[in-house]
């Protein structure tokens, strides 16, 4: 289980910090045992992240199951996906 305090304390710490592999790798230290996963947006189509930015979108991730899934179930959710968004 994530909460949407979690996810909107990680969104901040995001905007602070950069959008960079070594945040990420910050997150994943002072979150534990939250699964994190970098990507960029555009490889998500078609997803409703739980959080928009105008640099970075956040995705909830399921891992119950043998294979990963998105979810919007804040309950059910073991992961988070920071989707960077390239502009165009």
């Amino acid at each position: 289980m994530i909460t949407t305090s979690q996810v909107n304390a990680i969104a901040a710490k995001i905007e602070t910090m950069g959008l960079s592999d070594d945040t990420v790798s910050t997150l994943r230290q002072q979150y534990q045992p939250i699964h994190f996963t970098y990507c960029m947006d555009d490889d998500l189509p078609n997803n409703t992240p739980v959080i928009e930015h105008k640099d970075f979108n956040l995705y909830l991730i399921d891992g119950r199951e043998h294979c990963l899934c998105l979810t919007n179930d804040y309950d059910v959710a073991t992961g988070i996906v920071v989707a960077e968004i390239i502009p165009d």
